[in-house]
Order: C-alpha cells, then sequence, then structure tokens
C-alpha cells in the first residue's frame, strides 16, 4: 500500500473495552450496535480520530455467520453498517474492515473445517469490499490454518490489501504452537501486505517478540498490544498500563521503524495518545527483503493448496510460474 511506503502509520485503539466502559452489556454483541446504536460506534471512531489516527477499524470483528445466528441480522447488514459508520468518522483517513476469529477451532483439533471457515470468511471480505473498506485487518488470530483461511479468503474475493496480526504467547508461541518464524514465512507466502501481533501481551511484553520478527520479515510490521496485562479489582477487568506509560513504551518500537503501530484491549481506556506521537519517520529503511517465489496471478485454488495440512495436494492443481519465478535457488 502507498501510505505505507514513506511514513509510520497509526491505528486506532480497541472497540470492546470502550463499548464496555460505555455499558455494553455481556450478553450484547459488540457488532449489533452497528444498527442499534450507530451513534455510539461513530463517537468512538471520532475520539480515534480526533487523537490522531491514520486507519480506523469497523466495528465488525465478529461479525461472521456463527455468531449472528441468533441475531435478527445479517453479515452483509452488520458489515455494511460498520463500514458505514467508520467511514462516516474517517473524513479522509482509511477504514480497515475488521475481522477476527471464528470462535471456533479448525479440524482436525476442533469440528469446523477449513472451506466452512472459507466461506465463513469469504462472506465477511466480499461484504467488506462492497461497502467500501479500504483494506481488511485480520487479526487476533492464533492458528496459522486459520489464518490461512482468512488471508485466502481476502486474497481470493476481493481486491483489497490484507493486514494480519496474530497473537502470541510471552514466549513467541500461538495457541496452536506456531512460532514467529513459520507464522512469518506463511503470511509472506501468501502476500499479505503487512503482519505483525495484536493482543495477549502489553508493550513491554513483546518487545523480545519484536525483535524476531524484525530479523526475519521483510515486509511492513503492525504491533497493536494491549495496555499492559489485565488485572481484576471489585470484579471488574483492568489493564495495567496507563495513557502516558502506553505512548512511552511504544515510542521505542517506532523507533525501530514499526510501519503500523496502534491498540488493542484497553488502550482504548487509556486512549493511546496518538496526538502526542513522535514524527512521522520520512524514509523508513527495512532489511534487504528474502528473495521469494510470487504467484504470477490470483490463486484460485487457494483452498486444495491452503488445507495441505489434512490433504494431499495434485500437482496439477499447483499454479505455473514462468522461468524467471526461480531465478536465484
Amino acid at each position: 500500500m502507498e501510505i505505507l511506503k514513506n511514513k509510520i502509520v497509526y491505528f486506532d485503539g480497541g472497540m470492546g473495552t470502550m463499548l464496555q466502559s460505555s455499558g455494553l452489556k455481556a450478553w450484547e454483541l459488540p457488532e449489533t450496535l452497528n444498527i442499534n446504536k450507530p451513534e455510539l460506534i461513530i463517537d468512538i471512531h471520532k475520539q480515534y480520530i480526533n487523537a490522531g489516527c491514520d486507519i480506523l477499524k469497523s466495528n465488525t470483528f465478529g461479525a461472521n455467520r456463527l455468531k449472528l445466528q441468533k441475531t435478527e441480522f445479517t453479515v452483509e447488514q452488520i458489515v455494511s453498517a460498520g463500514i458505514k459508520n467508520a467511514r462516516v468518522a474517517a473524513g479522509d483517513k482509511l477504514v480497515a474492515m475488521d475481522i477476527g476469529p471464528t470462535g471456533q477451532l479448525l479440524a482436525p483439533l476442533g469440528t469446523l473445517s477449513f472451506e466452512g471457515a472459507y466461506e465463513i470468511f469469504s462472506e465477511m471480505a466480499i461484504a467488506g469490499e462492497k461497502s467500501g473498506a479500504d483494506l481488511v485487518l485480520i487479526e487476533t488470530m492464533s492458528d496459522t490454518y486459520e489464518a490461512k483461511a482468512a488471508v485466502l479468503a481476502v486474497k481470493e474475493n476481493t481486491n483489497l490489501p490484507a493486514f494480519v496480526t496474530m497473537t502470541f504467547d510471552e514466549k513467541g508461541k500461538l495457541l496452536t504452537g506456531g512460532d514467529i518464524q513459520t507464522v512469518v514465512a506463511m503470511l509472506e507466502g501468501l502476500g499479505v501486505d503487512a503482519l505483525g501481533m495484536n493482543c495477549g501481551l502489553g508493550p513491554r511484553q513483546i518487545k523480545e517478540i519484536f525483535m524476531t520478527l524484525r530479523e526475519c520479515c521483510s515486509i511492513p510490521i503492525i504491533l497493536n498490544p494491549n495496555a499492559g496485562l489485565p488485572v481484576t479489582e471489585n470484579g471488574v477487568t483492568r489493564y495495567n498500563i496507563n495513557s502516558d506509560e502506553f505512548a512511552e513504551e511504544m515510542k521505542s518500537f517506532v523507533a525501530e521503524l514499526t510501519e503500523v503501530v496502534g491498540g488493542n484491549a484497553a488502550a482504548p481506556t487509556v486512549r493511546p495518545r496518538l496526538a502526542s506521537r513522535p514524527k512521522a519517520v520520512s524514509h523508513i529503511t527495512r532489511p534487504a527483503p528474502r528473495k521469494t517465489m510470487a504467484l504470477t496471478q490470483k490463486p484460485s485454488l487457494g483452498k486444495a493448496l491452503a488445507s495441505s495440512r489434512t490433504k494431499e495436494v495434485n500437482p496439477n492443481d499447483i499454479i505455473p510460474m514462468n522461468d524467471d519465478d526461480f531465478a536465484g535457488f
């Protein structure tokens, strides 16, 4: 994306904790407020714009058919309203169609098939592009298999740029066991436009993970940490970093030339002080990218290729490449 070529880009913070502080009930789906209380969603988006963010995430994190099946709304209705609300607040800033996990484990660990997840994510992505999103942010992924399904759904069904952030533990591992190097190799191979991490940890806990990420990643990096770690006081969950501390911690990542930074859970409560952010870097120096083989056309059989964890791939399904793609190997 053009915006990533010559400046540090700032995401907004999380939506869920802002809604909780505004009275969201435990049984309410945050995404339904796009239709039931659009003025509340727009106001939160505007607060982030006023704080200085460059990209708003739409309130569509859980807007999939599994989570919406007990509501009166369709995926397209919720996504369309979510993108519209963000667009009202965004002005000339960008709107990212936010896609979170399905909420189910994929087979063989769970019951949801790869194809089923692909269809769920495709429905969301198509609705997002139709509604006018500028890009897709696939976030809070803890399984490389589910992340594959989401990326391929976006790549094969839309023309939108795809950003992906995964959730690691303090040892740099996913819930399903994948490590940073594996994640980077997979996502770069799938052709995402930027990748990184969100949720799970605060800025103090992700520093070592970030350094590993910098060593093996050749595309723009995204950091959207929580505002520290959660603590429970009188039955209420809070996070242990305030706005000034969050901003100070994030400055070190900007100095390391992270391309995209923002906040996740509870960062909204502390409102990540983007207005006092460091000046954008006018020229970003990245490590020389590793030479990779790129697909010469949009993949049309991604489901078969990506589901190779449980299926044999037919050689006839592999998209041919030009001889130039193999130069240097």
